[in-house]
């Protein structure tokens, strides 16, 4: 079966969270490897990526996700134009690995095409499902203008996930990179004992732990809620380790693989 797989990379799995601007560039080309023989077998693949050290720390410092404050202001929107610009970069090095491993690549920067955050974002997703074949489309979590007096937000690349997965009626697979677990644990990973949890549906209890001060979207909890939501549209979704890119592969060849199913 050829396969349209909607790919997740984590922020904290591309870059280093805690530094400012860092690019785990090993990880990103061996992910890129791996999208590459997806590809070449015949699969269509639409990348979302988060932003990691690339916009969380600075957003984090300025409130961005807040919104304008008026004590602030000028500071914050100033800090929107870096990030925004920061954003394309990190998604500039995402492009540059598939393309050094002859693919086709477009960049869709929200800021550009949606409006407003969550799930409900104002935003037209058809447009990843006009290419196939050797063209990859990209696009991220982004500052983008919002209504009323907060002028602008942060549109998470989860919020992004669910509705590319859930209004191409193609996607098969939805997966999800990790950078620290090799999927959904019953506890925080650097826990001693946490286990892996190989399915997964919503309601039930998982211990998390969310660093706030690396994080403004919400993390593993949002992921699981927007994973949860797309399970009820597309079939496959999965949490699996981004460390460990083949078993992307596996899963589309064998139908499953060391990782976390999401079910409704």
């Amino acid at each position: 079966m050829v396969a349209k797989v909607v790919v997740k990379l984590g922020g904290g799995l591309i870059t280093d969270k805690s530094s400012i601007k860092t690019p785990r560039l090993d990880i990103i080309d061996s992910i890129c490897d791996e999208i590459s023989n997806l590809v070449s077998s015949g699969n269509s693949v639409i990348i979302v990526h988060g932003a990691g050290s690339y916009g969380h720390l600075l957003a984090k410092k300025w409130s961005l996700s807040q919104g304008l404050r008026k004590d602030f202001s000028q500071q914050q929107r100033e800090a929107v134009r870096i990030v925004r610009s920061d954003m394309r970069e990190l998604s500039s090095l995402v492009s540059k690995s598939l393309r050094d491993r002859g693919l086709e690549t477009i960049t869709f920067p929200p800021s550009e095409w949606a409006k407003n955050t969550g799930e409900s974002f104002e935003g037209d997703v058809s447009m990843f499902d006009s290419f196939h074949g050797n063209v990859v489309p990209i696009t991220f979590g982004d500052i983008v203008n919002v209504d009323g007096a907060a002028e602008f937000g942060i549109l998470s690349g989860d919020d992004l996930m669910a509705r590319i997965s859930i209004e191409i009626p193609s996607v098969t697979h939805c997966v999800f990179l990790l950078g620290d677990a090799d999927g959904m644990m019953d506890k925080p990973p650097h826990l001693e004992g946490s286990k892996l949890i190989k399915l997964w549906k919503s309601g039930e209890f998982v211990e998390t732990e969310h660093n706030t001060e690396q994080d403004v979207t919400g993390g593993i909890e949002l992921k699981a809620e927007r994973a949860s939501l797309i399970s009820k549209k597309v079939e496959e979704v999965w949490f699996i380790n981004g460390n460990c890119p083949e078993r992307l592969s596996e899963l589309l060849t064998d139908g499953t693989t060391i990782g976390t199913k999401i079910v409704s």
